[in-house]
């Protein structure tokens, strides 16, 4: 029993320091307390993920139906919206304290967020820059036509035959059940493509013995359409989508020479990842901050009293690109890549 309490003794001194330096980072009483605003670029991402099957008539597909089908299975990302917003937060990096004289502040033009950094722009944040890229697709011919892509040419052949011979041969003829080879499966089914193409077209032209109108015709069409659909798919294949939504920040920092980061990247297999995942292909984000102007001295300075820092947003142009394509580009401040200032203010500075 006593090396049980000896050893929650020890474990008890254990946990005092550390609950005596989770104290030491609050700030000291009586003083103002402060950080410099930083801007944050929050990306919202929607991208689709193609797995494409292949038909297993595809190479025959040019052939009987004369349309060019993928060869192979397939999987694909493809980015379709990026949004950017900018958001502002506190630089813990970057903290003023200030101390006031007795008790007597001439600080009424700070504007203190809830997050406890001071802001002098009125810059819009929070609004994003959206854009949506348009689907680009190849014609598709595939569903045309009713007659077929093959026909019929008469030519001479020429062989030569012995004249004299001793023994006459006999033509025995002799039937064998074989299998179907996959073009003479892929003649059959384009065969019948076209056989429900040409049936819709009588209904539709009223060239039938049976009469269709109304629900009836509707019917008829949409079940010889959805017929030719399962046939088209033996020689265009399928292909199965999925969605994904991905939100990335991106944190400028003024201490690179390069403001070019790796704001995320994108899969063919995975879709989007994070930045650090290197099996995608990387999607850029460029930031060029406008050039910000010397200040004008105006009189000369007064008395030394305390100051207030505070930083101006750089005015930046944002540019998101995957390879040499632009997805999206935009105007915004941000904070940390502007010019820092100080105000004096009737306190004394700690």
């Amino acid at each position: 029993m006593k090396k049980f309490s000896g050893f929650v003794f020890a474990m008890a001194l254990a946990v005092i320091p550390f609950v005596a330096s989770a104290q030491k980072t609050s700030d000291p009483e009586g003083y103002l307390t402060y950080s410099l605003p930083s801007t944050a670029i929050v990306l919202d991402v929607e991208a689709v993920q193609e797995k494409f099957h292949a038909g297993p008539y595809a190479r025959y597909a040019e052939k009987y139906l004369g349309i060019k089908a993928r060869q192979k299975d397939e999987t694909s990302c493809n980015i379709v919206q990026v949004s950017m917003t900018p958001l502002v937060e506190p630089d813990l990096a970057k903290r003023y304290t200030l101390a006031v004289k007795k008790s007597v502040v001439d600080a009424t033009f700070l504007k203190l967020s809830s997050a406890g950094l001071v802001s002098f722009a009125d810059g819009s944040f929070g609004d994003p820059v959206m854009w949506r890229f348009p689907t680009s697709g190849d014609a598709d011919f595939s569903g045309k036509g009713v007659s077929s892509n093959l026909t019929s040419e008469s030519a001479t052949l020429y062989r030569s035959e012995k004249k004299e011979s001793e023994y006459s041969r006999v033509a025995v003829q002799q039937s064998m059940v074989v299998e179907k080879t996959l073009e003479q499966k892929a003649a059959e089914a384009a065969q019948m493509i076209l056989r429900l193409r040409d049936h819709r077209l009588k209904i539709v032209t009223g060239d039938t013995d049976a009469t269709y109108s109304g629900e009836a015709m509707a019917a008829a069409i949409q079940e010889l359409s959805s017929l030719e659909k399962e046939y088209m798919s033996l020689f265009v294949g399928y292909s199965d989508f999925n969605v994904q939504n991905m939100r990335f920040d991106v944190v400028p920092s003024a201490e690179r020479e390069s403001q070019m980061y790796v704001a995320f990247r994108i899969s063919d297999t995975a879709g989007l990842v994070p930045a650090d995942n290197l099996s995608g292909k990387p999607v850029v984000m460029e930031i060029v901050p406008q050039e910000v102007a010397a200040p004008v001295s105006e009189g000369k300075p007064g008395a030394k009293v305390g100051c207030v820092y505070y930083l101006q947003p750089a005015t930046c142009t944002v540019k998101i690109k995957e390879g040499n394509n632009l997805l999206v580009q935009g105007r915004m401040p941000v904070y940390q890549l502007g010019r820092l200032g100080s105000m004096p203010v009737n306190t004394t500075l700690q």
